[in-house]
């Protein structure tokens, strides 16, 4: 059941909620499998299972979080996972380029540690029980 706020906002379920930790937690694994093998971490966070698991359960549950301060995360960590899928191929194609491949490792690297931020300042907020206020990338 749903409960409503004096605001007027949705309070989240305690599962819905435990939803978004476990999200948080499936991005952040992706990106210790990256940091601690040979993969990067932008291509661990977004070819990795866990990270790929992560997404699918944001938007399997993005309408049960409508209304409620959980829908900031859900929106902040599907956008992570998008805008790195698309600046992997970015830098994808500059590796191809042969002239760019100093500028691919350099984004891989600038978006990697984008992706960090991303999940360390979203998992902060969460525990905070505090929405994210999206900020244009």
């Amino acid at each position: 059941m749903i409960e409503t706020t004096a605001s007027g906002n949705r309070r989240p379920s305690d599962s819905l909620v435990t939803t978004a930790h476990v999200v948080y937690g499936l991005h952040a694994l992706s990106v210790l499998i990256g940091a601690s093998s040979i993969a990067t971490i932008v291509g661990a966070f977004v070819f990795g299972i866990p990270s790929i698991i992560a997404v699918i359960i944001n938007y399997a549950m993005q309408s049960e979080a409508r209304g409620t301060f959980l829908e900031s995360h859900f929106r902040w960590q599907i956008r992570t996972f998008w805008f790195a899928a698309l600046w992997s191929l970015v830098s994808i194609l500059l590796f191809i380029s042969i002239v760019g491949i100093p500028f691919s490792w350099l984004l891989i690297v600038a978006v990697g540690l984008w992706v960090i931020y991303r999940i360390a300042r979203g998992w902060v907020a969460l525990a905070n029980r505090e929405p994210l206020i999206i900020e244009p990338i």
